[in-house]
This record gives C-alpha cells, sequence and structure tokens, in this order.
C-alpha cells in the first residue's frame, strides 16, 4: 500500500491531521488501534475553557474541524471570565462523550482522499534519515512520503491503581509496546509522562439537593463562526458543584502511601495544573476544601465524571474517598479512576513546523510531545497536517507566531523551552493575550486557513464582508458627531454618564467605561451583525492597551525576522556562556526570537550572538 501522508493515532490530534491533509488532496491514511475509539474523550467530557477555548476558535479560523464538532455535541455552553477583560474570556463546553466521536467519525468517513485503517504501528520505514512508510503489527509495509504520529498516551502505557501496574491504554485498550524503542534508537530523547481521570458515578446515587447547581449560558454561543446553533439554549444539561471536606482530606492523608504516586510505584512526571487529588491536599495543606464539579458525559448513559477528583488509590479507598462527600454519601461507582503512564519525546527535537530534526518528513502532534488536553492536540494536529502537505507540495511551512494564536504560543514554547511536566496552555503563557481573544481568532488567522486551502471561497467572502462591515462601521462611529443639546444630555444622564459640554463622535463616547454599543443605537441606527459590534467595543474601549500589544509584539517581530543559519556552530563563538552554548547547540534555534525564548541564555549571550552574525554575515 502507498499513499502520501499516514497519520497514526485517531485522537484528536490525528484526526485534525488527517482532515487537514485529505482536505489539501493528498491521498491520506488514518492508521488506529480502534475505529470506534477515534476521536474518543478518555477524559473530561468537555472542550474549551480558558486558553483553551481560543485554541478552538483559532481551529476553527484555519479551517481546521473541532470546532463545527463540539458545536454538535454540546450539553451545555458557558463562556468563563465574562466578569473579567477579553483577554482571560473563553468558551467552554460540556461534550456529549457518544455525540463527539460519532460525528467526527462520520465527518472522517466522508473525505474523499482519506482512507481509515485499524492496525498498531510497530516500526517505521526510513531510508536515509528520511521518513519512507511504516510497519504494523501483522507485518504489513504502508508507504507514504509523510508520516504525522498522533499516538495520545499509548507508548508503552500503564494504568496504576494503588501498586497495581498494568500495561494498556486509555479503556483498557491495548498499547503500544515498540514505536517508543524504535524512536529512541533513532536519536530521539524519550520522557515517561504521568496523567490521569477521576471516578465516574452513577447519576441516580448523587443527592442533588447538597450540590449547588451550575447552568449555561442563556445566550446562544458556539465554537465555530459559522455560528450554528444545534444545542436547546432553554434546555441545557446542569452541572453541579460540590467540595472536599476535612473528612476527604483525613482520608486521603491516612492512605497517602497507597496511592500509586506516593507509594512509589509511578515513573512518569505527572500535570503541574492539573494534579491528582491527593497532589492537591499535599501541596496545597493550607486549604480546608477544593472544588469539584459533578459533570454529565452524555445524553445517552448515566455516568457523572467528578471534576478535580483524579487519583489513583486503591479502589476500596476511593470508595472511602468517594461516600465522604457530600451529597455523594450513597455514590455508587461505575468507573474507578486511574494513573497512566506513558511515554512522549522532548519536544526540543522538533522544527517549528512540527516536523522532527532528525527524521525527514517525520510529524509529530499531541501527547507524543508532551502536552495535556484535547485542544492542544488538536491545535497541533491541524498544523502538522498543514505543515506535511506543504512539505510535499515544496512550499514553506505554516509558522504562526507568538502574537498570532495561542497555537503558536504553545508550538514555540514546546520546540524552544521544551517540557518537564504535561503541558497546559494558560493564558498566562502568552505575552500578547489582548492581542489572542476568544472573538478575534477569524481576523488573527483566516486568512490562512484560505491560503493553504483549508477555508472555501464562500467562507471567505462572507470574512471579507465582515472585515469590511467593521471597516464601515469604524466610519460611521468617527464620523457621527452628537452636540450638547437638552435631549442628548438628558439621555446621557439618564444611561448615568457626565453629559457633553462640546460636541464629540459617537467613536469618543464609546471609549467611556459605562457606554455600551448599545447605547449608541439610540442616536443611529447600527445595521452590522453583533460579531462586528463585538469588534468595535473591544477594539475602542482597549484601543491603548492594544496599541502597547502591538508595539511590544513588533520588538518581537523584528528579532523574529533575524535569521540564523541552520549551520551555525556555536562551539566557534567567542564568548558565549557555557550553558549557552550547550542550549543553542541542543535546540538550534532559526531566528534570534526564538534564541532569545531559550532558557539559559541570557541577554548578553543574544548580544554576543547577533555581533558574530553581523561580523561574518550569517543574517539572512
Amino acid at each position: 500500500m502507498e499513499y502520501e501522508i499516514i497519520v497514526v493515532g485517531g485522537g484528536h490530534a490525528g484526526c485534525e491531521a488527517s482532515l487537514a491533509a485529505a482536505r489539501k488532496k493528498h491521498k491520506t491514511l488514518l492508521v488506529t488501534g480502534n475505529i470506534n475509539n477515534i476521536a474518543d474523550m478518555p477524559c473530561n467530557p468537555s472542550i474549551g475553557g480558558p486558553a483553551k477555548g481560543v485554541v478552538v476558535r483559532e481551529i476553527d479560523a484555519l479551517g481546521g474541524e473541532m470546532a463545527r464538532n463540539a458545536d454538535k455535541g454540546a450539553l451545555q455552553v458557558k463562556m468563563l471570565n465574562t466578569k473579567k477583560g477579553p483577554a482571560v474570556q473563553a468558551l467552554r463546553a460540556q461534550a456529549d462523550k457518544i455525540t463527539y466521536p460519532k460525528e467526527m467519525l462520520k465527518t472522517l468517513k466522508s473525505e474523499k482522499y482519506l482512507d481509515i485503517k485499524e492496525g498498531m504501528v510497530e516500526d517505521l520505514i526510513i531510508e536515509n534519515d528520511t521518513i519512507k512508510g511504516v510497519k504494523l503489527s501483522d507485518k504489513t509495509a504502508v508507504y507514504a512520503k509523510s508520516v504525522i504520529l498522533t499516538t495520545g498516551t499509548y507508548l508503552k502505557a500503564m494504568i496504576l491503581t494503588g501498586a497495581n501496574k498494568e500495561p494498556g491504554g486509555p479503556h483498557g485498550e491495548k498499547e503500544s509496546k515498540f514505536l517508543s524503542t524504535k524512536l529512541k534508537e533513532l536519536g530521539f530523547k524519550i520522557l515517561r509522562l504521568k496523567t490521569g481521570t477521576p471516578p465516574r458515578i452513577e447519576k441516580s446515587s448523587i443527592n442533588y439537593s447538597k450540590a449547588s447547581i451550575e447552568l449555561g449560558d442563556d445566550l446562544p454561543r458556539t465554537f465555530s463562526f459559522d455560528n450554528k446553533i444545534y444545542y436547546d439554549i432553554n434546555n441545557q444539561v446542569p452541572c453541579h458543584l460540590i467540595y472536599t471536606n476535612e473528612t476527604t482530606h483525613t482520608i486521603i492523608k491516612e492512605h497517602l502511601k497507597e496511592s500509586s504516586m506516593y507509594g512509589g510505584y509511578v515513573e512518569g512526571i505527572g500535570p503541574r495544573y492539573c494534579p491528582s487529588i491527593e497532589d492537591k491536599v499535599v501541596r496545597f495543606s493550607d486549604k480546608e476544601r477544593h472544588q469539584l464539579f459533578l459533570e454529565p458525559e452524555s445524553i445517552y448513559y448515566d455516568d457523572i465524571y467528578l471534576q478535580g477528583f483524579s487519583t489513583s488509590m486503591p479502589h476500596e479507598v476511593q470508595e472511602e474517598m468517594v461516600h465522604s462527600l457530600t451529597g455523594l454519601e450513597n455514590a455508587k461507582i461505575l468507573k474507578y479512576a486511574y494513573a497512566i503512564e506513558y511515554d512522549a519525546i522532548d519536544p526540543r527535537q522538533l522544527k517549528r513546523s512540527l516536523e522532527t530534526k532528525i527524521i525527514k518528513g517525520l510529524f509529530t502532534a499531541g501527547q507524543i510531545n508532551g502536552t495535556s488536553g484535547y485542544e492542544e492536540a488538536a491545535g497541533q494536529g491541524l498544523i502538522a497536517g498543514i505543515n506535511a502537505s506543504l512539505l510535499l507540495e515544496e512550499k514553506d511551512p505554516l509558522i504562526l507566531k507568538r502574537n498570532e494564536s495561542y497555537i503558536g504560543v504553545l508550538i514555540d514554547d514546546l520546540v524552544t523551552k521544551g517540557i518537564k511536566d504535561p503541558y497546559r496552555l494558560l493564558t498566562s503563557r502568552s505575552e500578547y493575550r489582548l492581542l489572542l481573544r476568544h472573538d478575534n481568532a477569524d481576523l488573527r488567522l483566516r486568512d490562512y486557513g484560505y491560503q493553504v486551502g483549508l477555508i472555501n471561497e464562500d467562507i471567505y467572502q462572507k470574512f471579507n464582508q465582515k472585515k469590511e462591515d467593521i471597516n464601515k462601521l469604524y466610519n460611521l462611529l468617527k464620523t457621527t458627531r452628537i452636540t450638547p443639546k437638552k435631549e442628548t444630555n438628558s439621555y446621557l444622564q439618564e444611561i448615568k454618564t457626565t453629559p457633553i459640554k462640546d460636541g464629540m463622535s459617537l467613536y469618543e463616547l464609546l471609549k467611556r467605561p459605562e457606554i455600551t454599543i448599545k447605547n449608541l443605537e439610540h442616536f443611529i441606527e447600527i445595521p452590522y451583525s453583533n460579531e462586528v459590534k463585538e469588534q468595535i467595543e473591544i477594539n475602542t474601549k482597549y484601543e491603548g492597551y492594544i496599541k502597547k500589544s502591538i508595539k511590544e509584539a513588533e520588538k518581537m517581530l523584528a528579532l523574529e525576522s533575524r535569521n540564523i543559519p541552520s549551520d551555525i556552530d556555536y562551539d566557534k563563538i567567542p564568548n558565549l556562556a557555557s550553558e549557552a552554548r550547550q542550549k543553542l547547540s541542543e535546540i538550534n534555534p532559526t531566528t534570534i526570537g526564538q534564541a532569545s525564548r531559550i532558557s539559559g541564555v541570557n541577554p548578553a549571550d543574544i548580544s554576543i550572538l547577533m555581533i558574530y552574525l553581523k561580523r561574518n554575515n550569517k543574517n539572512d
């Protein structure tokens, strides 16, 4: 068998990579261990959240599928941080664990240039440091010009509960036994990581009268810019909030050594920003309680996901822990929590295109790169699929900058800084988060999606109309003036803002914190969409901060434009600090900007590097 691109693994990264390649009309094969687990959600039943929700919008802007699919399977939708500024607002949806994978599989099967095959990839076919294909466990050889590894948590996966340690992936599927060994033989540095999942509780065994209800928003919201509403806004499935208590914490402390982590059975490093409940109790011993969310997994079955209660305790201890929780005194555990260990590669061995530095044509995306989360995986998968295709087309890769997208921040962090524990995207990781908002993902990235061929003409023309409408509304507000007439000032007093003494444009009036664009409709008709109005309002009110962020980004871009030759020998640069020399040689950054973000490389080292490049005419 022969293809142009092979994608290994059918998780969120694999789905986006496969669709991107196939939609660019490259003959693509998706190899997965079990077709019924494609786009599976083995952990939380949700899509989005802080920073992550913006990534989903960015995927949609570029022509990916996660946003549309999340909209189809939404049980409840909520905009987070609405009382804070737009830089940290993000959408989160409870996603149906039956509908989401079912709809994604339907989408994959509809792609003309995509085949799906069940199988386990055990080896890579390589000639002259170039990928040529893969070998399956049944010894079948499948050839391709590019291969994308999106193996999730399956590389030498081990399931842990207490002292019990068994090979297997999520839900007890077969682990990938040999692929990470092959990668190590090829020169990849292999890391051992850990993640975990909480118990699932039978819905009817929960006393919801002791929990606080958490409802979705009463406004229609979507991840996709297509704005198609699939869920019933007035009939969203509720979540509930409960807390741990002193009894819960006492049980955990008494049995601490029985957990896989504190009993010394875990080799891998767990996620810092999504710790197990026993880790929370130990690390935050001053906290009297920790919040937990009761989240429905699907409308088709009764499992409730106990968000925030991830653990690797033995089953009998989990029973005690769960029954100590208010409202769960008589709860029935349907699935016990567990930890999972798996192999990943050091992402510093990747280019910013997500092609590996060691093997030409070999790309990696998702948890194999040391990340956590469905959204981070999907974003990487989309970029890997695009860039594997562009490599075949002999075109430059799509490299998203840090000021352009959270996906760009994610990838730059991975390949430049590396990871010590599973990487989770946070708004605080972006120095330009006011530029990388939920509302403007299409304005930032849709042109790229169109250029690489994943946004069709109809969608692109609709996008261009939106940009044109934004400009028209800007001009309308800047050219429409109000004067201090009695009627005008009477209205301004009515909406609790200061009356005007001189003439003022509506644009200037909108800068007042208490004024909304809806207030301006008292003076003129504004015949534009809510999306257009939102852009105007945010950009007007935060104009000064946005300009400052753009100015800072321009300084960074100046450094990004200064390329570093790939064949540079850092040992020949005098006066470089030894740590900087070692880190620069190891990562081999492509630009001065990237070099400046490497841990251990100081401003003095960057100055020395820039002088060396200038003197030796090595700046591209």
